[in-house]
């Protein structure tokens, strides 16, 4: 599937070329996965960009306070989906059955989050998050007020709307690059 189109429309640097952190880390997953994730060689074309993304991703998405990883996970489901975004999408939502230890629950999220097997609270969570991903002018203390009601801590709140504001960055470098999911992640945990 992936092989037939292009991981990006800019070019892909050799991964030996790259700066001993981004290739260590690059062949450090490689060896775990079994494959690199195109979003690393797509974004490796600028190396500072790839590592600050990477800082950023991996404070929001790896953390264990608070939010679950699999809540972290849904969020970015969700709001790919509303993007249209392909590649966070299907890469994410492998990343959901996972985490989740539920591999239907990608699916559901993907398809339709408010008809999905979850929690009022987590409904309430992705509400906002789609909210603020699709129309953040609309977005106001009412909002906020929704995700207190529904027992969300204010650094929950927070990381909510980043990881939401995060991935609407991703689901358009991913458009912009024409990103392709690795063919790996349609299969991954079901």
């Amino acid at each position: 599937m992936s092989e037939q189109h292009p991981i990006s429309r800019f070019p892909i640097p050799d991964v030996s070329t790259l700066p001993d952190d981004l290739r260590t880390r690059i062949e450090t997953l490689q060896e775990k996965m079994g494959f690199i994730p195109n979003v690393f060689l797509g974004h490796a074309h600028r190396p500072n960009q790839l590592r600050a993304f990477l800082a950023m991703h991996d404070d929001l998405m790896e953390s264990d306070e608070g939010l679950s990883r699999a809540e972290r996970e849904m969020i970015v489901v969700a709001t790919s989906s509303a993007n249209q975004c392909l590649y966070c999408l299907v890469s994410h939502g492998a990343f959901l059955r996972i985490r989740s230890k539920q591999p239907w629950l990608s699916d559901q999220v993907a398809a339709n989050y408010r008809d999905a097997e979850i929690s009022d609270r987590q409904r309430a969570m992705l509400d906002y998050a789609v909210k603020l991903a699709q129309t953040p002018w609309l977005v106001g203390e009412d909002d906020i007020h929704t995700l207190e009601q529904a027992g969300f801590s204010q650094d929950e709140i927070w990381d909510i709307g980043a990881i939401t504001g995060l991935f609407a960055m991703s689901n358009r470098l991913a458009a912009h690059t024409a990103m392709r999911p690795n063919a790996e992640f349609y299969g991954m945990a079901r």
